[in-house]
């Protein structure tokens, strides 16, 4: 993991009017817990500000982490320089694949476990943060959306632990085939299906969308 990163609120031309996508690495230990439901919690991270609690944070979402790997190729489609945190990932790794993560996989980090819960789906605030042309469509085709976290055992982080993944389910569905099923192949809805470990929430929009047909 290259660094940990929090947000202080900021205004930003979106819905809530502030946000905390603003995400910069923090020197030093930073602590982490479960925050509680959403809509009633924020961050899993201590100090990093959620403005919109409906649809951000709590505990399928407490943390969300990106590879540093997919900003590198992001700034070379985008031709500027994506410092660690701008994508509003609380974690910047290296050498995990994250958006090829298995929903519910376990990542030890020191004294903290966390477990991959679902993926980042994009909303405008992300758009209108990046400021670039039609970015909500351009991001989803790409399919790098980075993963959700739950906090299962709370601690600290500190920027540049190494990261162990464990305890990876016979499943198989991966945040890409989540990402994927989510928003542009909804042909791939009833393999989430199986996969308990996804938010309550997510679940059952699955459900009701394959009941729409």
């Amino acid at each position: 993991m290259l660094s940990v990163n929090v947000g202080e609120r900021r205004a930003i031309a979106a819905k809530s009017g502030t946000s905390g996508i603003d995400k910069r690495p923090v020197d030093g230990p930073v602590e982490v817990r479960a925050p509680g439901p959403k809509g009633v919690g924020g961050s899993g991270l201590v100090g990093d500000h959620i403005s919109d609690t409906a649809n951000h944070g709590g505990d399928d979402q407490a943390v969300y982490a990106y590879a540093r790997e997919d900003l590198d190729a992001w700034e070379r489609e985008l031709g500027r320089p994506l410092a660690n945190g701008t994508f509003g990932e609380n974690l910047t790794t290296a050498g995990i694949d994250v958006t090829g993560a298995v929903i519910g996989e376990h990542w030890v980090v020191g004294d903290v476990v966390l477990q991959v819960s679902c993926p980042r789906i994009p909303c405008v605030t992300f758009a209108v943060w990046l400021g670039e042309q039609k970015w909500v469509p351009r991001f989803t085709r790409a399919r790098v959306p980075g993963a959700y976290l739950r906090v299962l055992n709370p601690g600290t982080l500190t920027g540049g632990s190494p990261v162990r993944v464990v305890d990876v389910p016979a499943h198989g569905v991966t945040v890409a085939t989540a990402f994927a099923a989510f928003t542009t192949e909804p042909a791939l809805l009833p393999l989430l299906r199986d996969v308990p470990e996804l938010p309550r929430e997510d679940a059952e929009a699955v459900e009701q969308r394959l009941e729409r047909g």
